[in-house]
Protein backbone atom coordinates (compact mmCIF):
# COMPACT_ATOMS: atom_id res chain seq x y z
CA UNK A 1 0.00 0.00 0.00
CA UNK A 2 2.73 2.34 1.09
CA UNK A 3 4.44 1.35 -2.29
CA UNK A 4 1.50 1.88 -4.26
CA UNK A 5 0.54 5.79 -2.40
CA UNK A 6 4.13 6.80 -3.68
CA UNK A 7 3.90 5.84 -7.53
CA UNK A 8 0.33 7.72 -6.98
CA UNK A 9 1.78 10.99 -5.35
CA UNK A 10 4.68 10.87 -7.55
CA UNK A 11 2.43 10.72 -10.79
CA UNK A 12 0.23 13.06 -9.46
CA UNK A 13 3.43 15.90 -8.48
CA UNK A 14 4.57 15.48 -12.36
CA UNK A 15 0.77 15.73 -13.22
CA UNK A 16 0.95 19.22 -11.14
CA UNK A 17 4.29 20.25 -13.11
CA UNK A 18 2.96 19.75 -15.87
CA UNK A 19 -0.36 21.84 -15.90
CA UNK A 20 0.99 24.51 -12.70
CA UNK A 21 1.44 28.18 -13.90
CA UNK A 22 4.69 28.51 -14.23
CA UNK A 23 7.14 31.60 -13.06
CA UNK A 24 10.28 31.57 -14.68
CA UNK A 25 13.86 32.53 -12.82
CA UNK A 26 16.53 34.43 -14.00
CA UNK A 27 20.01 34.91 -11.85
CA UNK A 28 22.27 36.91 -13.55
CA UNK A 29 24.54 37.15 -10.15
CA UNK A 30 27.11 34.96 -12.25
CA UNK A 31 27.02 37.02 -15.08
CA UNK A 32 25.77 36.02 -18.59
CA UNK A 33 27.61 33.88 -21.41
CA UNK A 34 27.52 35.74 -24.59
CA UNK A 35 28.13 32.31 -26.75
CA UNK A 36 28.08 28.66 -26.31
CA UNK A 37 31.36 26.93 -24.79
CA UNK A 38 33.54 25.17 -27.48
CA UNK A 39 35.50 22.38 -25.17
CA UNK A 40 35.05 20.91 -22.27
CA UNK A 41 36.90 23.28 -19.78
CA UNK A 42 34.52 26.35 -21.15
CA UNK A 43 31.55 24.17 -20.54
CA UNK A 44 33.10 23.46 -17.09
CA UNK A 45 33.67 27.62 -16.46
CA UNK A 46 30.67 28.76 -17.35
CA UNK A 47 28.25 26.21 -15.83
CA UNK A 48 26.71 28.50 -13.59
CA UNK A 49 26.41 30.71 -16.20
CA UNK A 50 23.14 31.23 -18.15
CA UNK A 51 23.30 31.57 -22.11
CA UNK A 52 22.22 34.87 -23.35
CA UNK A 53 20.54 33.04 -26.45
CA UNK A 54 19.07 30.29 -24.24
CA UNK A 55 17.26 33.40 -22.42
CA UNK A 56 16.22 35.16 -24.94
CA UNK A 57 14.35 31.90 -26.69
CA UNK A 58 12.74 31.20 -23.33
CA UNK A 59 11.70 34.71 -22.92
CA UNK A 60 10.27 34.75 -26.54
CA UNK A 61 8.67 31.24 -26.26
CA UNK A 62 7.47 32.64 -22.90
CA UNK A 63 5.10 35.62 -24.60
CA UNK A 64 3.06 33.03 -26.00
CA UNK A 65 3.21 30.32 -23.56
CA UNK A 66 -0.80 30.15 -21.25
CA UNK A 67 1.43 28.96 -18.35
CA UNK A 68 3.88 31.55 -17.82
CA UNK A 69 2.69 34.28 -15.21
CA UNK A 70 5.77 35.94 -14.21
CA UNK A 71 9.42 35.88 -14.29
CA UNK A 72 11.60 37.07 -11.56
CA UNK A 73 15.50 38.48 -11.95
CA UNK A 74 17.85 38.74 -9.60
CA UNK A 75 20.27 41.53 -10.09
CA UNK A 76 23.29 41.94 -9.04
CA UNK A 77 26.84 40.34 -8.45
CA UNK A 78 29.27 39.90 -11.61
CA UNK A 79 28.90 42.99 -13.57
CA UNK A 80 26.95 42.61 -17.15
CA UNK A 81 27.87 44.74 -20.36
CA UNK A 82 25.51 47.70 -21.33
CA UNK A 83 24.91 46.10 -24.92
CA UNK A 84 23.98 42.89 -23.06
CA UNK A 85 21.87 44.89 -20.71
CA UNK A 86 19.96 46.00 -23.48
CA UNK A 87 19.17 43.02 -24.93
CA UNK A 88 17.19 41.80 -21.75
CA UNK A 89 15.87 44.86 -21.45
CA UNK A 90 13.91 44.81 -24.99
CA UNK A 91 13.55 40.88 -24.09
CA UNK A 92 11.61 42.10 -20.87
CA UNK A 93 9.58 44.94 -22.80
CA UNK A 94 8.25 42.42 -24.91
CA UNK A 95 7.66 39.95 -22.28
CA UNK A 96 5.73 42.98 -20.20
CA UNK A 97 3.80 43.61 -23.84
CA UNK A 98 2.31 39.88 -24.21
CA UNK A 99 0.75 40.30 -20.36
CA UNK A 100 3.22 38.55 -17.91
CA UNK A 101 4.27 39.84 -14.99
CA UNK A 102 8.09 40.71 -14.38
CA UNK A 103 9.67 41.34 -10.89
CA UNK A 104 13.62 42.38 -10.66
CA UNK A 105 14.92 42.16 -7.44
CA UNK A 106 18.13 42.27 -5.64
CA UNK A 107 20.31 42.47 -2.64
CA UNK A 108 21.56 45.87 -3.79
CA UNK A 109 22.50 47.90 -6.41
CA UNK A 110 26.04 48.46 -5.65
CA UNK A 111 27.54 47.96 -2.31
CA UNK A 112 28.84 51.04 -1.33
CA UNK A 113 30.03 50.83 -5.26
CA UNK A 114 28.61 51.49 -8.86
CA UNK A 115 25.35 50.38 -10.06
CA UNK A 116 24.21 52.49 -12.57
CA UNK A 117 23.86 49.74 -15.15
CA UNK A 118 22.13 47.36 -12.57
CA UNK A 119 19.96 49.66 -11.93
CA UNK A 120 19.38 50.52 -15.24
CA UNK A 121 18.24 46.84 -16.34
CA UNK A 122 15.56 46.69 -13.26
CA UNK A 123 14.27 49.63 -14.07
CA UNK A 124 12.31 48.17 -17.22
CA UNK A 125 10.49 45.66 -14.63
CA UNK A 126 6.95 46.37 -13.18
CA UNK A 127 8.04 45.67 -9.89
CA UNK A 128 11.62 46.33 -8.84
CA UNK A 129 12.04 45.23 -5.33
CA UNK A 130 15.81 46.12 -3.24
CA UNK A 131 16.78 44.49 0.05
CA UNK A 132 16.12 46.59 3.46
CA UNK A 133 19.82 46.47 3.72
CA UNK A 134 20.77 47.53 0.12
CA UNK A 135 21.45 50.60 -1.92
CA UNK A 136 21.10 52.07 -5.47
CA UNK A 137 24.85 53.45 -6.96
CA UNK A 138 23.09 55.26 -9.82
CA UNK A 139 25.69 57.65 -9.61
CA UNK A 140 25.84 57.61 -13.19
CA UNK A 141 28.69 57.09 -16.20
CA UNK A 142 32.51 57.29 -15.60
CA UNK A 143 35.26 56.41 -18.40
CA UNK A 144 38.83 56.00 -16.82
CA UNK A 145 42.11 55.93 -18.84
CA UNK A 146 45.83 55.32 -17.22
CA UNK A 147 49.14 57.16 -18.69
CA UNK A 148 51.70 55.35 -18.33
CA UNK A 149 54.68 57.70 -19.87
CA UNK A 150 56.14 59.15 -17.00
CA UNK A 151 56.06 56.20 -14.45
CA UNK A 152 57.66 53.93 -17.73
CA UNK A 153 59.93 56.98 -18.60
CA UNK A 154 61.24 56.66 -14.78
CA UNK A 155 62.04 53.05 -15.30
CA UNK A 156 64.15 54.10 -18.36
CA UNK A 157 61.20 52.81 -21.24
CA UNK A 158 60.31 54.42 -23.84
CA UNK A 159 57.62 53.77 -26.53
CA UNK A 160 57.77 54.69 -30.19
CA UNK A 161 54.48 54.09 -31.81
CA UNK A 162 52.67 55.59 -34.46
CA UNK A 163 49.23 55.56 -34.87
CA UNK A 164 46.33 56.16 -37.51
CA UNK A 165 44.80 58.98 -36.82
CA UNK A 166 44.21 60.81 -33.96
CA UNK A 167 41.07 59.20 -32.57
CA UNK A 168 43.26 56.04 -32.62
CA UNK A 169 43.75 56.69 -29.05
CA UNK A 170 45.39 53.17 -27.96
CA UNK A 171 48.71 54.69 -28.08
CA UNK A 172 48.29 57.59 -26.04
CA UNK A 173 48.53 54.85 -23.17
CA UNK A 174 52.43 55.00 -23.64
CA UNK A 175 53.24 58.24 -25.06
CA UNK A 176 51.13 60.72 -23.07
CA UNK A 177 50.79 61.71 -19.70
CA UNK A 178 47.31 62.98 -20.37
CA UNK A 179 43.71 62.76 -22.42
CA UNK A 180 44.70 64.96 -26.13
CA UNK A 181 41.99 66.60 -27.42
CA UNK A 182 40.62 64.01 -29.87
CA UNK A 183 40.88 61.63 -27.09
CA UNK A 184 38.74 63.46 -24.33
CA UNK A 185 36.26 64.76 -27.02
CA UNK A 186 35.47 61.02 -28.50
CA UNK A 187 35.74 59.51 -24.67
CA UNK A 188 33.06 62.61 -23.42
CA UNK A 189 30.68 61.77 -26.55
CA UNK A 190 30.84 58.11 -25.51
CA UNK A 191 29.76 58.98 -21.80
CA UNK A 192 27.16 61.30 -22.94
CA UNK A 193 25.51 59.12 -25.44
CA UNK A 194 25.04 56.37 -22.90
CA UNK A 195 23.90 58.81 -19.99
CA UNK A 196 21.60 59.86 -22.70
CA UNK A 197 20.51 56.04 -23.10
CA UNK A 198 20.59 55.46 -19.40
CA UNK A 199 18.31 58.67 -18.42
CA UNK A 200 15.51 57.82 -21.17
CA UNK A 201 15.53 53.85 -19.95
CA UNK A 202 15.04 54.51 -16.19
CA UNK A 203 12.46 57.51 -17.13
CA UNK A 204 10.35 55.23 -19.32
CA UNK A 205 10.60 52.35 -17.13
CA UNK A 206 9.76 53.98 -13.76
CA UNK A 207 7.33 56.25 -15.33
CA UNK A 208 9.27 59.54 -14.44
CA UNK A 209 10.40 62.75 -16.21
CA UNK A 210 13.96 62.48 -17.91
CA UNK A 211 14.74 65.62 -16.08
CA UNK A 212 14.10 64.60 -13.07
CA UNK A 213 16.17 61.04 -13.52
CA UNK A 214 19.02 63.20 -14.20
CA UNK A 215 19.10 65.01 -11.10
CA UNK A 216 18.65 61.89 -9.18
CA UNK A 217 21.70 60.57 -11.23
CA UNK A 218 24.08 64.05 -9.62
CA UNK A 219 22.14 62.87 -6.29
CA UNK A 220 23.37 58.93 -5.99
CA UNK A 221 23.83 56.51 -4.71
CA UNK A 222 20.48 56.21 -2.22
CA UNK A 223 19.98 54.12 0.57
CA UNK A 224 17.07 51.98 0.69
CA UNK A 225 14.47 54.30 1.61
CA UNK A 226 15.92 57.41 -0.04
CA UNK A 227 15.89 55.29 -3.25
CA UNK A 228 11.75 54.21 -2.62
CA UNK A 229 11.08 57.86 -1.64
CA UNK A 230 12.47 58.91 -4.91
CA UNK A 231 10.80 56.09 -6.99
CA UNK A 232 13.18 54.10 -8.19
CA UNK A 233 12.47 51.21 -5.87
CA UNK A 234 8.81 50.32 -5.30
CA UNK A 235 9.71 48.49 -2.08
CA UNK A 236 12.30 47.13 0.06
CA UNK A 237 11.63 43.40 0.69
CA UNK A 238 13.82 40.33 1.75
CA UNK A 239 14.23 37.99 -0.78
CA UNK A 240 11.09 35.55 0.92
CA UNK A 241 9.13 38.25 0.76
CA UNK A 242 9.29 38.93 -3.01
CA UNK A 243 8.88 34.99 -4.01
CA UNK A 244 5.69 35.10 -1.83
CA UNK A 245 4.89 37.83 -3.54
CA UNK A 246 4.73 36.53 -7.23
CA UNK A 247 5.29 32.86 -6.80
CA UNK A 248 2.70 32.20 -4.75
CA UNK A 249 1.17 28.59 -3.53
CA UNK A 250 0.34 26.33 -6.92
CA UNK A 251 2.95 27.46 -9.34
CA UNK A 252 6.32 25.70 -10.18
CA UNK A 253 9.18 27.89 -10.57
CA UNK A 254 11.64 26.99 -13.27
CA UNK A 255 15.01 28.68 -14.64
CA UNK A 256 14.68 30.26 -17.99
CA UNK A 257 17.53 28.28 -19.60
CA UNK A 258 15.82 25.22 -18.57
CA UNK A 259 12.63 25.97 -19.51
CA UNK A 260 14.31 26.92 -23.37
CA UNK A 261 16.37 23.59 -23.47
CA UNK A 262 12.90 21.97 -22.38
CA UNK A 263 11.14 24.03 -25.47
CA UNK A 264 13.95 22.84 -27.70
CA UNK A 265 14.07 18.73 -27.10
CA UNK A 266 10.46 18.78 -27.70
CA UNK A 267 10.35 20.33 -31.05
CA UNK A 268 13.90 18.98 -32.81
CA UNK A 269 14.01 20.34 -36.61
CA UNK A 270 12.96 17.98 -38.98
CA UNK A 271 16.20 16.17 -40.86
CA UNK A 272 17.64 18.50 -43.68
CA UNK A 273 15.39 21.37 -42.88
CA UNK A 274 16.29 24.60 -43.59
CA UNK A 275 18.07 26.48 -40.75
CA UNK A 276 19.85 30.11 -39.61
CA UNK A 277 23.39 29.30 -38.85
CA UNK A 278 24.39 31.32 -35.80
CA UNK A 279 28.50 31.65 -35.21
CA UNK A 280 30.05 33.18 -31.89
CA UNK A 281 33.45 34.81 -32.70
CA UNK A 282 34.35 36.29 -29.07
CA UNK A 283 37.49 38.08 -27.21
CA UNK A 284 40.82 39.46 -28.62
CA UNK A 285 41.26 38.15 -32.60
CA UNK A 286 44.48 36.25 -33.35
CA UNK A 287 45.71 34.21 -35.77
CA UNK A 288 45.07 30.55 -35.44
CA UNK A 289 42.68 28.68 -33.22
CA UNK A 290 40.20 30.49 -30.96
CA UNK A 291 41.18 29.35 -27.02
CA UNK A 292 41.05 31.00 -23.53
CA UNK A 293 43.70 30.54 -20.75
CA UNK A 294 43.12 27.63 -18.01
CA UNK A 295 43.91 30.67 -15.01
CA UNK A 296 41.03 33.07 -16.67
CA UNK A 297 42.99 35.33 -19.08
CA UNK A 298 39.19 35.74 -21.20
CA UNK A 299 38.35 34.03 -24.64
CA UNK A 300 40.64 34.76 -27.78
CA UNK A 301 38.74 34.95 -31.26
CA UNK A 302 40.94 33.17 -33.67
CA UNK A 303 40.94 33.34 -37.58
CA UNK A 304 41.41 29.70 -38.05
CA UNK A 305 38.63 28.51 -35.55
CA UNK A 306 36.14 31.48 -37.03
CA UNK A 307 37.02 30.71 -40.82
CA UNK A 308 36.27 26.98 -40.40
CA UNK A 309 32.98 27.78 -39.15
CA UNK A 310 31.80 30.38 -41.54
CA UNK A 311 33.19 27.92 -44.19
CA UNK A 312 31.23 25.25 -42.80
CA UNK A 313 27.97 27.28 -42.72
CA UNK A 314 28.33 28.43 -46.28
CA UNK A 315 28.94 24.95 -47.36
CA UNK A 316 25.84 23.30 -45.18
CA UNK A 317 23.07 22.99 -47.85
CA UNK A 318 20.88 23.25 -45.04
CA UNK A 319 21.91 26.95 -43.53
CA UNK A 320 19.75 29.85 -45.65
CA UNK A 321 21.51 32.42 -43.58
CA UNK A 322 24.19 33.01 -41.17
CA UNK A 323 24.28 35.25 -38.16
CA UNK A 324 27.66 36.24 -37.01
CA UNK A 325 27.74 37.34 -33.35
CA UNK A 326 30.90 39.73 -32.51
CA UNK A 327 32.15 40.54 -29.14
CA UNK A 328 35.70 42.42 -29.52
CA UNK A 329 37.85 44.85 -28.84
CA UNK A 330 39.75 43.74 -32.24
CA UNK A 331 43.60 42.77 -32.86
CA UNK A 332 45.56 41.24 -35.58
CA UNK A 333 44.93 43.31 -38.79
CA UNK A 334 45.71 39.62 -40.90
CA UNK A 335 43.50 37.59 -38.42
CA UNK A 336 41.07 40.17 -38.65
CA UNK A 337 41.21 40.48 -42.32
CA UNK A 338 41.11 36.41 -42.76
CA UNK A 339 37.85 36.58 -40.84
CA UNK A 340 36.66 39.66 -43.07
CA UNK A 341 37.18 37.24 -46.45
CA UNK A 342 34.94 33.94 -45.46
CA UNK A 343 32.12 36.43 -44.26
CA UNK A 344 32.73 38.07 -48.18
CA UNK A 345 33.10 34.17 -49.92
CA UNK A 346 29.85 33.46 -47.75
CA UNK A 347 27.99 36.44 -49.49
CA UNK A 348 28.96 35.53 -52.65
CA UNK A 349 27.58 31.97 -52.27
CA UNK A 350 23.90 33.34 -51.47
CA UNK A 351 23.93 32.98 -48.09
CA UNK A 352 22.64 36.29 -46.13
CA UNK A 353 25.21 37.84 -43.17
CA UNK A 354 23.77 39.43 -40.64
CA UNK A 355 26.37 40.73 -38.02
CA UNK A 356 25.37 41.19 -34.77
CA UNK A 357 27.33 43.10 -32.26
CA UNK A 358 27.72 42.62 -28.19
CA UNK A 359 28.81 44.63 -25.73
CA UNK A 360 32.25 45.23 -28.11
CA UNK A 361 32.83 45.15 -32.02
CA UNK A 362 35.18 47.81 -32.38
CA UNK A 363 38.62 48.38 -34.64
CA UNK A 364 39.48 44.36 -35.32
CA UNK A 365 35.86 43.80 -34.42
CA UNK A 366 34.35 45.73 -36.70
CA UNK A 367 36.55 45.05 -39.67
CA UNK A 368 35.31 41.54 -39.26
CA UNK A 369 32.09 42.60 -39.89
CA UNK A 370 31.70 45.73 -42.33
CA UNK A 371 31.27 42.82 -45.04
CA UNK A 372 28.02 41.66 -43.76
CA UNK A 373 24.75 42.57 -45.91
CA UNK A 374 23.91 44.39 -42.67
CA UNK A 375 25.00 45.35 -39.06
CA UNK A 376 22.90 45.04 -36.17
CA UNK A 377 23.88 46.76 -32.96
CA UNK A 378 22.79 47.81 -29.44
CA UNK A 379 22.64 51.55 -28.66
CA UNK A 380 25.08 51.19 -26.15
CA UNK A 381 27.20 48.94 -28.50
CA UNK A 382 30.85 50.16 -28.56
CA UNK A 383 31.92 50.31 -32.04
CA UNK A 384 33.97 51.89 -34.90
CA UNK A 385 37.73 52.68 -34.04
CA UNK A 386 38.42 52.22 -37.71
CA UNK A 387 42.05 52.70 -37.14
CA UNK A 388 45.32 51.35 -36.59
CA UNK A 389 48.76 51.74 -34.25
CA UNK A 390 51.88 49.91 -34.27
CA UNK A 391 55.70 50.29 -32.27
CA UNK A 392 57.65 49.11 -30.05
CA UNK A 393 59.01 49.43 -26.83
CA UNK A 394 62.74 51.01 -26.21
CA UNK A 395 63.47 49.37 -22.79
CA UNK A 396 67.51 49.88 -23.36
CA UNK A 397 68.15 52.08 -20.69
CA UNK A 398 65.94 49.86 -18.37
CA UNK A 399 68.01 47.35 -18.89
CA UNK A 400 71.62 49.22 -18.85
CA UNK A 401 70.11 49.84 -15.11
CA UNK A 402 69.73 46.58 -14.20
CA UNK A 403 73.14 45.62 -15.74
CA UNK A 404 71.74 43.55 -18.78
CA UNK A 405 74.08 43.88 -21.49
CA UNK A 406 72.97 43.75 -24.99
CA UNK A 407 74.66 42.69 -28.12
CA UNK A 408 73.52 41.30 -31.33
CA UNK A 409 74.92 40.10 -34.85
CA UNK A 410 72.65 41.04 -37.78
CA UNK A 411 72.92 40.13 -41.23
CA UNK A 412 70.18 42.75 -43.65
CA UNK A 413 69.97 46.59 -42.55
CA UNK A 414 66.83 46.21 -40.66
CA UNK A 415 67.43 42.84 -39.46
CA UNK A 416 66.80 44.34 -35.96
CA UNK A 417 64.26 46.92 -36.21
CA UNK A 418 62.22 45.23 -34.04
CA UNK A 419 64.40 44.74 -31.03
CA UNK A 420 62.89 46.28 -27.96
CA UNK A 421 67.19 47.14 -26.84
CA UNK A 422 66.81 50.13 -29.31
CA UNK A 423 65.33 52.83 -30.69
CA UNK A 424 64.54 52.88 -34.23
CA UNK A 425 66.37 54.17 -37.20
CA UNK A 426 64.82 57.10 -39.32
CA UNK A 427 64.70 54.72 -42.61
CA UNK A 428 63.29 51.71 -40.01
CA UNK A 429 60.47 54.46 -38.80
CA UNK A 430 59.54 55.04 -42.38
CA UNK A 431 58.92 51.30 -42.92
CA UNK A 432 56.75 51.60 -39.93
CA UNK A 433 54.66 54.39 -41.24
CA UNK A 434 54.52 52.66 -44.44
CA UNK A 435 52.67 49.67 -43.19
CA UNK A 436 50.62 51.56 -40.69
CA UNK A 437 49.86 53.80 -43.99
CA UNK A 438 48.61 50.57 -45.63
CA UNK A 439 47.07 48.93 -42.95
CA UNK A 440 45.00 52.10 -42.57
CA UNK A 441 44.14 52.30 -46.28
CA UNK A 442 42.92 49.21 -46.60
CA UNK A 443 40.73 48.87 -43.12
CA UNK A 444 38.91 52.73 -44.98
CA UNK A 445 38.06 51.49 -48.32
CA UNK A 446 36.87 48.12 -46.95
CA UNK A 447 34.17 49.71 -44.90
CA UNK A 448 33.88 52.33 -48.16
CA UNK A 449 32.50 49.36 -49.89
CA UNK A 450 30.92 47.43 -47.75
CA UNK A 451 28.94 50.33 -46.17
CA UNK A 452 28.26 51.90 -49.34
CA UNK A 453 30.15 55.52 -48.28
CA UNK A 454 32.61 57.47 -50.06
CA UNK A 455 36.05 57.04 -48.55
CA UNK A 456 36.14 60.61 -47.90
CA UNK A 457 33.02 59.84 -45.84
CA UNK A 458 34.88 56.74 -44.47
CA UNK A 459 37.67 58.18 -43.52
CA UNK A 460 35.95 61.28 -41.98
CA UNK A 461 33.99 58.42 -39.49
CA UNK A 462 36.94 56.88 -39.55
CA UNK A 463 40.55 58.15 -37.67
CA UNK A 464 40.34 55.99 -35.23
CA UNK A 465 37.13 56.80 -33.10
CA UNK A 466 35.07 55.18 -30.69
CA UNK A 467 31.58 55.16 -31.28
CA UNK A 468 28.24 54.43 -29.60
CA UNK A 469 26.08 52.06 -31.65
CA UNK A 470 23.35 54.79 -31.71
CA UNK A 471 25.71 57.51 -33.05
CA UNK A 472 27.41 54.93 -35.52
CA UNK A 473 23.76 53.88 -36.54
CA UNK A 474 22.90 57.81 -37.36
CA UNK A 475 26.54 58.37 -39.43
CA UNK A 476 25.85 54.53 -41.44
CA UNK A 477 28.64 52.26 -39.78
CA UNK A 478 25.34 50.46 -38.25
CA UNK A 479 22.18 49.24 -40.04
CA UNK A 480 20.00 48.61 -37.50
CA UNK A 481 19.39 48.95 -33.36
CA UNK A 482 18.91 45.90 -32.28
CA UNK A 483 19.94 42.80 -30.58
CA UNK A 484 20.44 39.00 -31.74
CA UNK A 485 16.38 38.40 -32.02
CA UNK A 486 16.40 41.02 -33.91
CA UNK A 487 19.22 39.85 -36.21
CA UNK A 488 17.52 36.57 -36.50
CA UNK A 489 14.73 38.01 -37.91
CA UNK A 490 16.37 40.13 -40.12
CA UNK A 491 18.26 36.88 -41.47
CA UNK A 492 15.26 35.25 -42.06
CA UNK A 493 13.72 37.69 -43.69
CA UNK A 494 17.05 38.41 -46.14
CA UNK A 495 16.71 34.36 -47.12
CA UNK A 496 12.99 34.56 -47.48
CA UNK A 497 12.60 32.05 -44.95
CA UNK A 498 9.62 31.60 -42.89
CA UNK A 499 9.68 33.19 -39.01
CA UNK A 500 9.81 29.79 -37.05
CA UNK A 501 13.01 29.02 -38.95
CA UNK A 502 15.67 27.41 -36.21
CA UNK A 503 18.54 28.77 -35.31
CA UNK A 504 21.39 25.73 -35.06
CA UNK A 505 25.05 27.28 -33.48
CA UNK A 506 27.57 26.31 -36.26
CA UNK A 507 29.17 23.80 -36.36
CA UNK A 508 27.41 21.65 -34.03
CA UNK A 509 28.80 18.49 -33.69
CA UNK A 510 28.80 15.55 -31.34
CA UNK A 511 31.54 15.97 -28.38
CA UNK A 512 33.56 13.33 -29.46
CA UNK A 513 33.57 14.93 -33.00
CA UNK A 514 34.83 18.13 -30.68
CA UNK A 515 37.99 16.04 -29.70
CA UNK A 516 39.38 13.87 -32.73
CA UNK A 517 41.46 15.87 -35.16
CA UNK A 518 40.01 17.09 -38.11
CA UNK A 519 40.70 15.73 -41.25
CA UNK A 520 41.58 18.67 -43.10
CA UNK A 521 40.98 22.56 -42.57
CA UNK A 522 37.82 22.13 -44.69
CA UNK A 523 36.31 19.50 -41.71
CA UNK A 524 34.10 21.57 -39.42
CA UNK A 525 35.47 20.12 -36.46
CA UNK A 526 38.63 22.52 -37.74
CA UNK A 527 36.31 24.89 -35.97
CA UNK A 528 36.48 23.56 -32.35
CA UNK A 529 39.85 23.48 -31.91
CA UNK A 530 41.07 25.24 -28.65
CA UNK A 531 44.71 27.02 -28.15
CA UNK A 532 45.08 27.56 -24.41
CA UNK A 533 47.10 30.92 -23.59
CA UNK A 534 50.22 30.77 -20.95
CA UNK A 535 49.83 34.56 -20.34
CA UNK A 536 46.20 34.23 -18.79
CA UNK A 537 45.15 37.08 -16.51
CA UNK A 538 48.49 38.43 -16.92
CA UNK A 539 47.89 38.84 -20.61
CA UNK A 540 47.07 42.58 -20.42
CA UNK A 541 49.57 43.21 -18.03
CA UNK A 542 52.48 41.48 -20.65
CA UNK A 543 51.07 43.48 -23.84
CA UNK A 544 51.33 46.56 -21.80
CA UNK A 545 55.24 45.58 -20.99
CA UNK A 546 55.62 45.28 -24.74
CA UNK A 547 55.44 41.35 -24.85
CA UNK A 548 53.67 39.76 -27.59
CA UNK A 549 50.14 41.02 -28.31
CA UNK A 550 47.13 40.13 -30.25
CA UNK A 551 47.48 43.08 -32.73
CA UNK A 552 47.32 46.31 -34.33
CA UNK A 553 43.56 46.78 -34.77
CA UNK A 554 42.41 47.27 -30.78
CA UNK A 555 40.04 49.26 -29.11
CA UNK A 556 41.59 52.23 -27.34
CA UNK A 557 41.92 51.35 -23.58
CA UNK A 558 40.03 49.35 -21.22
CA UNK A 559 36.12 50.29 -21.26
CA UNK A 560 33.89 49.05 -19.26
CA UNK A 561 30.41 50.96 -18.24
CA UNK A 562 28.79 50.08 -15.21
Amino acid sequence: MDATRTIVETVDKLRQRRTAPLVLELDLTEGLAEGPPADPVGALLSMRKPRLADVLSGLRRARQDPRVVALIVRIGGHPIGLGMVQELRAAVLRLRAAGKRTVAYAETFGEFGAGTVPYYLASVFERVYLQPSGDVGLTGVTLEQRFLRDALAKAGVEYQLGQRHEYKTAANTFTQNHMTEPHRESTARIAESVTEQITAGIAEGRSLDPGRVRELIDQGPFIGPEAVEAGLVDALKYRDEVYAETAGEGTHLLYVSRYAKTARTRRLPRPGGDVVALVHGTGMIRLGRSGRSPLGGGDAMGSDTIGAALRSARRDERVKAIVFRVDSPGGSYVASDAIWREVVLARRAGKPVVVSMGDLAASGGYFVAMAADAIVAQPGTLTGSIGVFGGKPVVGELLGKLGVVTESVSEGANAGMFSPARAFSAEEWERVNAWLDRVYDDFVGKVADGRGLSRERAHELARGRVWTGADAAEAGLVDELGGLEDALVLARKKAGLPAGTPVRSHPRMHPLERLRPPESSEDRSAAARLRLEAWGPLARLAAELGLPSHGPLVLPGTWTIR
